[in-house]
């Protein structure tokens, strides 16, 4: 039961909702905007009742180029089928694969621990064993902050490729280990890697997938860790009974980052990043091979527009972007997120996960039967973990993307999965403390708090971005860019 209980505290503070970086005014009713000096109160919140705040200023070409960019990721019109995610699907699933990388990490420790601890000499020393299980997430929190500046210089593909380098070499490294240095350098690496991965999938995804299906697929991220999570705990079974099976187990997790690596081969590149860089007729194939040939000129019109208003730079400044204004949850996500939109799936999330929070409370302070009191915490797990992957998990890597301009996507989100990491290693190192300290109650008690308040401001100042190309919400942004 601490077990369980451990395991969804430190996923509730890890993932409750990344600080954002803007601030919006509330969609459904127009109160007074708030004073800041991010003008993101001006983009309407439904793509399908209301115009962009700057189709008044455009002339009859923009008005026809923002039509055809729309069809165009939309699927483009007629027809019974609409195969518009067809195309984008083969690169979305490579990218993917890095996130089975990160599930896989995420539980391949959890069963084998005491076989490693045992054959590497630390046995018994629980701080030991906890440094083993989360030394990656150090790694993790630097690999995410390098990940904005790899992506600006290299783009999208190359980095993919590149990161799986420590992915590969940290699995071999761990799996080979016959000293504590060296299975913990091995994490590292593999950390590394993973926090690369965790910034830049959300990133790929944002700019090759049709601005219809983005959400949807999108949602492949957290199905492909929650497949990783159930593939290295159904994997370490084994591990009870043969005490070197960890060391295949840490073998297998290299053969993922091969994977990546070789579909990156044959995946394309961001077109709007190939635009960006001034590789127009790259960009021109990877929109042909995508979208369509039909839509080749006006898409590459709306990317050099937007590059334009933006600077001509190919990489961006820290400072800019502070000046600039599980497996069946995931499935649920994937089905409602293109249809519901983000801030409904969010609110429902955090509601969710604040509602669990609080059944666990109850079953701690309240006399009930053991036996009842078990399977309440138990419920609230489960129901924990489905109301984090309908909503705040996929959508989370969604919408930060979307809300970011061209010139600072990879900043942006390096930034904010940094300090997922940073949130993820603290919640990890003292929640037992605050237990023995507080009490169970109280710590998920806060936990419930958060994540209501997580409601509240989804709720009240996070706009729709369901139904609006990149550009399109860019120039809304940044009206005056």
């Amino acid at each position: 039961m601490n077990s369980i209980r451990f395991v969804s505290a430190a996923i509730v503070s890890a993932h409750d909702p990344i600080p954002k970086l803007v601030s919006f005014s509330k969609a459904k009713t127009k109160p007074k905007p708030l004073k800041c000096s991010f003008r993101l109160s001006k983009l309407k919140v439904s793509a399908l009742e209301n115009e962009l705040p700057e189709s008044q200023t455009h002339n009859d070409g923009d008005d026809e180029r923002i039509e055809n960019v729309s069809l165009r990721q939309n699927g483009g019109g007629g027809g019974d089928f609409d195969s518009g995610w067809l195309r984008a699907f083969p690169h979305v699933f490579v990218a993917s694969i890095s996130n089975f990388i990160f599930g896989y990490h995420i539980g391949v420790m959890n069963g084998p621990i005491v076989s490693i601890a045992r054959e590497l000499g630390f046995e018994g020393n629980s701080f030991v064993e906890g440094l083993v299980v989360s030394i990656f997430i150090a790694g993790a929190f630097i690999g995410s902050i390098s990940t904005g500046s790899l992506v600006d210089k290299l783009g999208c593909r190359l980095t993919f490729q590149i990161d799986s380098i420590p992915l590969i070499l940290g699995a071999i490294i761990s799996a080979q280990a016959h000293s504590l240095n060296e299975i913990i350098g091995g994490r590292f690496l593999v950390g590394l890697g993973i926090g690369v991965n965790t910034v830049l999938v959300p990133i790929y995804i944002s700019e090759v997938a049709p601005t219809k299906y983005r959400g949807a697929l999108g949602s492949l991220c957290q199905i492909g860790t929650c497949l990783g999570i159930i593939a290295s705990l159904f994997l370490g079974i084994a591990a009870e009974n043969d005490p070197h099976w960890w060391r295949t187990m840490l073998y297998i997790a290299s053969i993922p980052g091969f994977l990546v690596a070789l579909g990156m081969q044959f995946a394309v590149d961001s077109p709007r990043w190939l635009c960006k860089a001034g590789r127009i007729n790259d960009a021109k194939k990877v929109v042909s091979e995508l979208w369509g040939e039909a839509e080749v000129d006006s898409a590459i019109k709306e990317f050099q527009s937007v590059s334009k208003n933006d600077g001509s730079d190919l990489d961006s400044r820290w400072s800019e972007i502070l000046e600039e204004p599980h497996s069946r949850g995931a499935l649920c996500a994937l089905y409602l997120i293109d249809r519901e939109g983000r801030q409904k799936l969010l609110v429902g999330s955090y509601l969710g996960m604040a509602i669990s929070m609080f059944l666990v409370v109850y079953a701690v302070i309240f006399p009930l039967d053991e036996q009842l009191s078990n399977n309440l915490s138990i419920l609230g797990t489960i129901m924990y973990i489905f109301s984090f992957a309908v909503g705040a998990g996929p959508v989370t890597g969604i919408i930060i993307p979307e809300l970011s301009s061209t010139r600072t996507r990879g900043k942006i989100m390096g930034f904010s999965f940094s300090t997922h990491w940073v949130c993820n290693f603290v919640v990890g190192l003292f929640f037992l403390e605050l237990v023995e300290k507080f009490g169970v109650a109280p710590v998920y008690a806060i936990f419930g708090a958060v994540s209501l308040l997580a409601a509240a401001f989804a709720y009240y100042f996070l706009v729709e971005t369901k139904g609006r190309s990149l550009e399109e919400i860019e120039r809304s942004l940044n009206p005056e860019a």
